[in-house]
């Protein structure tokens, strides 16, 4: 399977299982959604299950809101995640905070998917990664896939789970991976390991990343689409690199990077959000204090600019294979 497969089967094993589940948006009901990955849900499900939405964000989270505090389980598409904006008062206000507010009371068994990041020429209102805005409020979980075996098994995941999970699906990647030489071939899944996608329902656990590629002198971190351009890069410069996969941003998997930043004693980041206050930053904060005297150079990270993204200069914008180069040999020189 692809990415858009791997998700949309996850929705139809999870909605096979649990009546109580629900999936709407903008388009999402008889179009299948922009990027097709709802496709056939409302034609074996019905209207009442599947179906679209007006074009307001804020309704649409805070209609969710209201069906989780009665015990259904609503998995909401926001089309893109530069759209996500008008809803984020409802998401951060209610949605993260109801579990507190009512002393474990009430839960928010939802799930909030969209699609994020650059590589499709969707310019400045098509191509935003938002992630540190939700990773910053307490009460939300952040995942980010990679692969359509992880996209499958954490979405099920995510709905599984009795809390909000926002769920950033990086679109570049839905066809196929990409390694940042935007000017080769696409590559599809079907010639990528990962995209070997069980049938039925299994999980990958939220809160644990993955060790993609083992290595001895350098610890990269990555999420989404640049995990990978990091084990691309990597293998070019003939490094002995070490690449995570984080796949859940919020809880952290703290351990698998401690145990390898340590191992390695040098560490890259690698997001494609701008850089200021991106979760690069976060990241390598934790590296600075759990790892200080094992680091053997200063952390490094490679990002987004801080500028809205262009749309004629998409590659320049992108952290692809040159600036993942000079990050590299930046960490290693040190």
């Amino acid at each position: 399977m692809n990415m858009i497969q791997a998700l949309n089967d996850a929705h139809k094993v999870m909605m096979r299982r649990d009546d109580d589940i629900v999936v709407f948006g903008e388009d999402i009901g008889f179009f299948g959604g922009v990027f097709r990955v709802t496709e056939g849900l409302q034609k074996e499900f019905g209207k009442a299950r599947t179906f679209d939405a007006p074009i307001s964000e804020g309704g649409i989270v805070a209609t969710a809101v209201g069906m989780a505090a009665y015990g259904i389980k609503p998995v909401i598409e926001i089309q893109f995640a530069d759209y996500i904006y008008p809803g984020y008062d409802q998401i951060v206000s209610e949605v993260a905070k109801m579990r507190y507010r009512t002393a474990g009371e009430w839960t928010m068994p939802m799930v909030i998917r969209t699609p994020y990041g650059g590589g499709i020429f969707g310019g400045q209102t098509h191509s935003q990664s938002p992630e540190s805005l939700f990773t910053h409020i307490a009460g939300l979980k952040v995942v980010v896939p990679s692969t359509p075996y992880d996209a499958k098994g954490l979405l099920i995941a995510a709905i599984e789970d009795p809390d909000p999970v926002v769920f950033f699906e990086p679109k570049r990647i839905y066809n196929g991976p990409f390694d940042g030489h935007h000017d080769r071939p696409v590559t599809p899944w079907s010639k990528h390991p990962a995209s070997d996608v069980p049938e039925g329902h299994y999980t990958v656990p939220l809160g644990k990343a993955a060790v993609v590629r083992e290595g001895n002198e350098l610890t990269v971190l990555a999420y989404g689409t640049m995990v990978h351009v990091a084990l691309a890069a990597v293998q070019d410069q003939g490094l002995d690199a070490e690449v995570i996969d984080l796949r859940t941003l919020v809880p952290l998997d703290i351990e698998t990077i401690e145990k390898s930043v340590e191992k390695t004693g040098r560490c890259l980041i690698a997001q494609e959000a701008p850089r200021t206050s991106g979760f690069a930053a976060e990241l390598s904060a934790l590296a600075q204090e759990r790892c200080f005297y094992h680091l053997e150079a200063p952390v490094e990270r490679v990002t987004g600019w801080d500028t809205p993204y262009p749309h004629a200069y998409e590659w320049a914008y992108f952290p692809g294979p040159k600036r993942m180069k000079k990050a590299l040999e930046k960490v290693m020189a040190d």
